[in-house]
């Protein structure tokens, strides 16, 4: 029996009369499509130049030959795997009426074999299975992304642009450093908006003047960090700008309220609502394992050890959570957040690092709360509300 017939009869659960089923395998300059088509032997398989009018016009000939075969289709379904291609082609798909699904890569299941044949051919048959035991409805098959609007992608971008301002800036300033340690020199802040103007008094231990080359590179540095600097800003200032101009818009009027907690800044506020807070999670289990601050037990028989996080969630989330969880542990003593931590790690300093992640943890769910029911977490001190 072929995987092909295998495919076909799962249909009957889904009418198998009146769906066609198609998932894409994407690359960079070729699609390659796969279908399940209904009254049709074969298993179609395309390859298209990168076009979604391509694919659109394919899945329409598809329901002909259907049509031709005394199948009436009423439901198309469609789904690729989450890449670099976002989710453009599944709001361009659904606005033409085509039932259109994101595929979690990592959540599908392959073989566990060292070396494993891959081709394109094989992962449209490993995606077709996948979704139709989601369709199926079978637990945990796969998963699915959700597939936010061009106006929820375009609220992230800012704070995600930032986010790699301040590493390239970090970058810069650690470089600059590097290289003026190299030559003895120690105590040099580039990062202040007079570094350029002492960067030509420097003098190595020995009293020479900084070497013609390494000035110059120092100097575009500097140069750069100027404009990182100013793009910086720049953003900041726009977002308190939509801030101030529409404050009860609803992601606003959740960034305001997180901002309240002390300890909480406006860029903070501002991701976790853009990343985490506004999405529709169901319960604190999947706000934590969507954060990536669950742990990743590994256990066989009598073997049972704990292998740390399990990093397949939100990178800027979780990162953004533990930094906040140390901040919280100084401006937020009396919580009883903190008295929690602070009992679980008396006498006990090696376990202050693993122990922030649990804080960081009930944490995020404590504001989700705040967030979402506007429960002030116990002995949390907050801000005087804005006007």
């Amino acid at each position: 029996m072929s995987d092909v017939d295998d495919l076909s009869r799962s249909l009957t659960v889904l009418d198998q009369d009146t769906t066609l089923i198609a998932v894409i395998e994407m690359s960079l300059k070729s699609w390659l499509v796969a279908g399940i088509v209904p009254g049709v032997s074969r298993a179609p398989l395309k390859k298209l130049e990168a076009d979604e009018d391509g694919v659109l016009r394919l899945l329409h000939r598809w329901r002909a030959e259907a049509a031709r075969a005394g199948r009436h289709i009423t439901r198309m379904v469609v789904a690729f795997e989450a890449g670099r291609d976002g989710f453009w082609l599944a709001r361009w798909l659904r606005v033409r009426g085509i039932e259109t699904y994101v595929i979690h890569a990592a959540s599908v299941a392959v073989s566990r074999e060292h070396r494993r044949a891959k081709t394109d051919r094989l992962d449209t048959e490993m995606l077709k299975r996948a979704l139709l035991g989601w369709l199926r409805g079978e637990p945990r098959h796969c998963q699915m992304a959700a597939v936010p609007t061009l106006a929820e992608e375009d609220a992230r971008r800012p704070s995600r642009e930032r986010d790699c301002l301040v590493r390239e800036r970090t970058r810069i300033v650690n470089r600059m450093k590097g290289a003026l340690v190299r030559l003895g020199i120690r105590g040099f802040n580039p990062k202040l908006r007079k570094a350029a103007e002492r960067l030509g008094d420097l003098v190595t231990p020995q009293g020479e003047t900084l070497p013609p080359n390494i000035l110059a590179e120092l100097r575009r540095d500097l140069t750069r960090l100027a404009l990182l600097r100013e793009q910086i800003e720049a953003i900041e200032t726009a977002r308190l700008k939509q801030l101030q101009h529409a404050p009860s818009a609803e992601p606003h009027a959740m960034v305001r309220l997180i901002a309240q907690v002390i300890g909480v800044g406006i860029e903070t506020a501002d991701m976790l609502v853009q990343e985490i807070l506004s999405r529709n999670l169901r319960d604190h289990k999947a706000l934590a394992r969507y954060a990536g601050l669950t742990g990743s037990p590994d256990e066989s028989g009598r073997r049972r050890r704990e292998k740390g996080l399990a990093r397949a969630g939100n990178g800027r989330v979780r990162r953004g959570m533990i930094q906040l969880a140390w901040r919280f542990l100084r401006f937020q003593r009396d919580s009883a957040l903190v008295r929690w931590y602070q009992a679980r790690t008396e006498g006990a300093r090696n376990t202050r690092k693993s122990m922030i992640v649990a804080l960081a943890r009930k944490l995020l769910i404590a504001l989700w709360r705040f967030a979402t029911t506007g429960a002030v977490p116990d002995g949390v001190a907050l801000r005087a509300a804005a006007a």
